[in-house]
């Protein structure tokens, strides 16, 4: 599975702060049975690395990515854990060169980023912070000059703005916190976590576009897909 087929694969990735290691698994699993496969778990917490090591290795349903990748150091220590793919919130010049079997899925939050990391290899980014950046409306402006590049918007984001984002052509999915409420975490409610992920997806499937989103997934005639340069995801 290519990064573009992953994007393509479930509405929306999860992003995941853990504060608590005992809260990782039944955390995605939740998600999982709620339909959502694909997790990031942000570099944001001291074990953020051992609950995706512990994801990776108690819940085989999940496909965990590890974000707010900033350095070089920080994807290598992703792959080391079993880490199916990257997530950053910008794209630096080592980060652009690195040469990894890890796909990492860029943010950029301008034309000319965007454009930039198009050119470094990344036809799939993550407009950061999306709400900030101009949502979907900026999304829609970007698809008449900008149609081979592929967007998960991320930040900001709310259940209420799924319809909108997903209806965008150049989008495969968005990136969201609202799946995994603090207070919901903190009463350790899987059954809330699970609802809200089921819920997101079913407001996905619900779009006019869903049908042709997994066909969406394979790249155009003469679109190169910056995964298919790398190794396959880890499953």
């Amino acid at each position: 599975m290519t990064l573009k087929e992953l994007l393509y694969s479930s509405p929306v990735i999860p992003v995941l702060v853990i504060d608590v290691l005992d809260d990782a698994v039944p955390m995605a699993e939740a998600l999982v049975r709620g339909g959502l496969p694909n997790l990031e778990v942000t570099l944001r917490t001291d074990i953020a690395l051992a609950a995706v090591e512990r994801i990776v290795r108690e819940v085989p349903d999940a496909n965990v990515g590890v974000g707010t990748v900033r350095t070089v150091d920080d994807i290598r220590r992703a792959w080391d854990v079993g880490a199916t793919f990257a997530v950053s919130p910008g794209l630096t010049p080592p980060l652009s060169k690195l040469e990894h079997s890890i796909p990492l899925l860029p943010g950029a939050m301008t034309p000319t980023e965007v454009m930039t990391a198009y050119d470094a290899g990344f036809a799939c980014q993550k407009l950061f912070p999306a709400s900030f950046a101009g949502g979907a409306d900026f999304l829609r402006a970007l698809a008449g000059p900008l149609p081979d590049v592929t967007f998960c918007p991320t930040g900001g984001i709310r259940e209420d703005d799924l319809p909108r984002y997903l209806s965008m052509p150049n989008v495969a999915c968005v990136g969201g916190s609202w799946l995994t409420p603090k207070d919901a975490i903190a009463r350790k409610d899987w059954q809330m976590v699970e609802t809200l992920a089921a819920r997101a997806v079913a407001i996905a499937n619900d779009q006019p576009t869903a049908a042709s989103r997994s066909g969406s997934a394979s790249p155009q005639a003469g679109e190169e897909d910056p995964g298919a340069a790398l190794e396959n995801l880890r499953t």
